[in-house]
């Protein structure tokens, strides 16, 4: 594989890894929300969230790791 292409993939790849970074976080602070609203959050409520956030920080993790700023891809 050329160089170019490699670094072609990456760039794909770091895109692919930000939109999951923006979905999870969407879906976690929806999912934050709702329970923090709710009279009596359910254990399945709470898990839910800590799941979710716990994806959103490993994601942060990997783009850390990856070296990736949101700024240098923004459309």
């Amino acid at each position: 594989m050329g160089r170019k292409k490699k670094k072609r993939r990456k760039r794909e790849v770091d895109e692919l890894l930000l939109d999951a970074i923006f979905s999870i976080e969407h879906e976690w602070k929806q999912i934050k929300s709702i329970v923090g609203k709710s009279i009596e959050p359910t254990f399945n409520g709470k898990s839910t969230e800590r799941i979710a956030q716990a994806k959103y920080l490993f994601l942060l993790r990997e783009a850390k790791h990856r070296k990736i700023s949101a700024v240098r891809y923004s459309k």
